[in-house]
């Protein structure tokens, strides 16, 4: 079980372990009770799990039958051995639960792995044991483009290709892409000697957005090898909530105090940990649900940036 995974439905977490001599993820059944009742109370998802588990074995399901036992980290902090189900298991036991999450969540559950997002969080996983996780370029744009290819190849034709066009989230617009090649490279040649350095230096690229999409996810990976580098830290961002961070990048544009103290406050040395990539993975995709990139040239905003570019020229 040294690959945990977990997934994000409702903002609730699915965790799962991957079995490496049956070649497949199991899922902690507590997990998806939780989902399917609504509910983040460890005790009553346990309880109602030994009834519904009962009640499927007097009705001949196997579901009840066919759990096996992983350890997983508790409310307590400790591991404890959980029960889990395969693929196949979780499916069945939401097709018999009394909920109306039930086919929500089979939906989610099905096919949230065949996006794009799932296929790249699949690449994301696979880079821990890549060779060139070794030989990317640190700190660099260059880098910072192998990372993005490596994530994204083959499922978006601009993967590791700086933007040519204007993006904007929300009411912020980005780098106007006419001096993005520049402000890279001024980006680049910031220091990165210090936290606060590092972290101005990470503020900085994600004010630039060199990608059409996938910025994000990018460079949580880019910033993780300069700590590493640097300092032999990196971040355990399964210590950040999503909120919390979310609403300290829109902030750090103008104030980073924020974003330093949260990344800070998540500093770990364990490096080479292979749990603490994976979910840091889980995390950083986590964060990017439902957060919208506008590359659209009817933006109003799209036009101002245009007609700037053309009296700087």
């Amino acid at each position: 079980m040294n690959k945990i995974s977990i997934r994000f439905f409702n903002d609730r977490e699915v965790r799962a372990v991957w079995d490496d001599a049956n070649a497949k993820w199991w899922f902690s059944v507590l997990d998806i009770i939780g989902v399917l009742r609504g509910s983040d109370d460890y005790a009553k998802n346990r309880n109602y799990w030994k009834y519904l588990k009962a009640k499927l074995k007097r009705e001949g399901s196997q579901v009840g039958s066919v759990t096996t036992q992983f350890k997983f980290v508790a409310p307590d902090g400790k591991k404890h051995a959980a029960n889990v189900l395969d693929y196949e298991g979780i499916i069945e036991l939401a097709k018999n639960f009394p909920s109306k999450q039930a086919n929500r969540f089979i939906e989610w559950f099905t096919y949230s792995d065949e996006s794009i997002d799932g296929k790249s969080k699949t690449k994301a996983y696979a880079l821990f044991d890549s060779s060139l996780f070794e030989m990317m370029e640190v700190g660099t744009v260059k880098g910072l483009q192998q990372i993005h290819g490596y994530l994204f190849g083959g499922l978006y034709d601009f993967a590791g290709q700086i933007r040519t066009v204007n993006i904007a989230k929300e009411s912020f617009r980005f780098a106007p892409a006419q001096f993005l090649e520049n402000t890279l490279k001024t980006i680049e040649k910031m220091p990165e000697s210090s936290f606060d350095e590092i972290v101005d230096k990470y503020v900085e690229m994600n004010i630039a957005h060199p990608f059409r999409e996938g910025n994000g996810r990018s460079a949580r990976i880019w910033i993780d090898l300069i700590l590493k580098k640097n300092l032999r830290l990196c971040v355990d961002w399964s210590k950040i909530n999503k909120d919390d961070y979310l609403n300290a990048m829109r902030k750090s544009p103008s104030d980073s105090t924020k974003i330093k103290a949260l990344l800070k406050s998540a500093l770990t040395d364990k490096i080479n940990d292979r749990e603490v990539f994976m979910k840091g993975v889980d995390y950083s995709y986590y964060y990017e649900q439902d957060d919208t990139i506008t590359d659209d040239k009817d933006h109003p905003w799209f036009r101002e940036a245009t007609e700037e570019s053309k009296k700087a020229e």
